[in-house]
């Protein structure tokens, strides 16, 4: 049995394959290229494949990570080169790691680093875009109310993300054209999408976006080990 941490990319039309169809499609070709993977045990055992976590339909990633766990061994260049070959465009193994212990991906993640592409209403200058950017981290509390449904009913309930937003800084602008670099919680113990961001941005300063659906690209997922963030495989190119 052999524990292995991949990491890859799902950009250009693979970025409007589901979640279920993403995991669909790795197992189909790890079935082609003839490497057994682990199953659980029990009445429906199934692959042992797990993302870190799901991406949503539409956003680019370069940095997408999953632990598999093979029934056999193989040499990690021997794979990366097998699936690389016949993953379809758009789909690319960046790196590979033997895990060995390491706690699951999905329990690790702590931070996502997104790209966001927006059109401005109006021109500005980029030091006032910096100062509109500025009141809005400086702010103690940004309540964004989330609704479930529960029983037959609509519940709200009111959660500060705040704490869930460590940085966002512009990385370019040209002129209405803005790209927002933001540091968001993102894992099993907080997630926090850019376009939620973006709309609590509007409400809380003069910056308004005439862009109905972004352009996202998530750049890198982050752990913690020791109090320092860092990635959970470093990309061999």
């Amino acid at each position: 049995m052999k524990k292995l941490r991949l990491k890859f990319s799902k950009t250009d039309y693979m970025v409007y394959i589901s979640h279920l169809d993403l995991m669909r499609l790795f197992q189909r070709i790890f079935r082609r290229i003839g490497i057994k993977l682990k199953y659980t045990e029990g009445f429906n055992p199934q692959p042992k494949i797990a993302f870190a976590t799901a991406l949503a339909l539409g956003v680019e990633s370069y940095s997408e990570y999953m632990d598999i766990e093979l029934d056999q061994d193989i040499g990690i260049d021997e794979l990366r080169e097998k699936l690389n070959s016949n993953l379809p465009e758009g789909i690319k193994i960046l790196g590979i790691i033997d895990r060995k212990d390491s706690p699951a991906i999905m329990s690790l993640i702590e931070w996502g680093i997104y790209d966001i592409e927006v059109e401005l209403e109006k021109e500005m200058e980029r030091d006032e875009i910096e100062r509109e950017i500025e009141k809005f981290l400086n702010q103690e509390e940004i309540i964004d109310i989330r609704e479930k449904k529960k029983k037959k009913k609509i519940v709200k309930r009111e959660i500060n993300i705040r704490d869930l937003i460590n940085n966002i800084q512009i990385k370019s602008l040209e002129g209405r054209k803005l790209v927002l670099n933001m540091f968001l919680k993102t894992g099993s113990n907080g997630n926090l999408k850019p376009e939620i961001v973006l709309k609590k941005i509007e409400e809380i300063s003069s910056l308004k976006f005439i862009s109905e659906f972004p352009r996202i690209y998530r750049r890198e997922l982050l752990i913690e080990d020791d109090g320092v963030l860092k990635t959970p495989i470093k990309s061999i190119e």
